[in-house]
């Protein structure tokens, strides 16, 4: 059974609800067929009668339950909430009225802030700002979170490399260039992350263009000190750095640029200096290793917030809605 598999299974046994925002989107419609069949999760789809004709046609989602919120009863108590959360902003009701009639994501954040759904993914036709925007200001970040941030879960064919194939890749859908403290807070949730979804035991390599010390730049010494402050922080992790790519991967070339470590040649956590080299990292791997690539996943929402690369296809769909029920199980 493939790891998306036993996700899936996992989300199965004890099932959410899941809000699908994107009903504008026929890849939404395609997705929560997929879903509702394979019985992985309850979804709630936002949309008008409008977009569910334009875009449903021929699909069966009699399973889900589809809410227009130009009338659905509690439409209202939302605005209210709304305004409540973000008064101190200046959150009028007829201002409440027009975000959340016009931008379903924030009416998705309100019904899991209501306690009316467990989880959200988005993204097939928004940016990550525009589906990770209203969660942080509505579901607020986890208590204790230093940094919201985001991975994505690569499963790659016919390798041998990380766990059977089975990757996070971080931050690779959000922050843009971290610091060495956020570097740092970032590979624990990634750690954490990849522990809770492929129940492995994490293995963090801190990426660099150098391997302990064979090359001297300013850049170096941002993995060189995040890798520090991990290891103060987080004793209990197996993390190391700096690493280039083939000593975190390959135990050959580990045995000889970075004898003795306990992560070199076995890393499953692959921890990317900045958001350029996370994105073009996954999306290679993606399209020349034919990966599956799941998120980006966020990690550090209070509720799980999912987002989706605008290429996505409806089976991303179906893989990130079985990971989000997953996260909220935790929760």
């Amino acid at each position: 059974m493939g790891f998306i598999d036993l996700v899936k299974a996992r989300a199965r046994a004890d099932k959410k609800t899941i809000v699908l925002p994107e009903s504008m989107d026929r890849r939404t419609w395609e997705a929560a067929e997929t879903i509702l069949k394979e019985d992985i999760a309850n979804l709630i789809i936002i949309g008008t009668p409008e977009d569910i004709a334009d875009h449903s046609k021929g699909l069966d989602v009699s399973g889900a339950t589809v809410i227009n919120p130009q009338t659905y009863e509690k439409t209202q108590e939302y605005i209210d909430l709304f305004v409540e959360l973000r008064k101190s902003k200046g959150m009028t009701p007829e201002k409440a009225r027009e975000i959340i009639l016009s931008d379903y994501a924030y009416y998705g954040c309100l019904m899991i802030k209501n306690g009316d759904a467990d989880g959200l993914v988005s993204g097939a036709c928004h940016s990550t700002a525009d589906t990770l925007r209203p969660c942080l200001q509505i579901v607020k970040t986890k208590p204790g979170t230093k940094l919201v941030s985001a991975f994505f879960l690569m499963v790659v064919p016919d390798c041998e490399y990380g766990a059977e194939g089975t990757f996070i890749f971080a931050d690779s859908g959000l922050n843009q260039n971290p610091n060495p403290e956020e570097l740092a807070a970032i590979a624990k949730s990634s750690a954490d992350s990849f522990e809770l979804l492929v129940q492995k035991e994490a293995r963090v390599a801190m990426l660099s263009h150098s391997t302990k010390g064979s090359a001297k730049h300013p850049d170096v010494d941002k993995v060189v000190e995040a890798t520090r402050i991990a290891n103060e922080l987080y004793p209990e992790l197996k993390l190391d750095g700096e690493l280039q790519l083939d000593a975190a991967l390959v135990p050959e070339v580990a045995s000889s640029k970075a004898p003795g470590s306990e992560v070199a040649g076995k890393a499953n956590v692959l921890m990317f200096p900045d958001l350029d080299a996370g994105n073009i990292g996954y999306k290679l791997v993606q399209r020349l290793a034919k990966a599956e690539a799941y998120g980006p996943v966020t990690q550090g929402i209070a509720k799980p917030v999912n987002d989706l690369s605008r290429g996505c296809c409806a089976d991303d769909i179906v893989g990130v809605v079985a990971i989000t029920a997953v996260q909220a199980q935790a929760e």
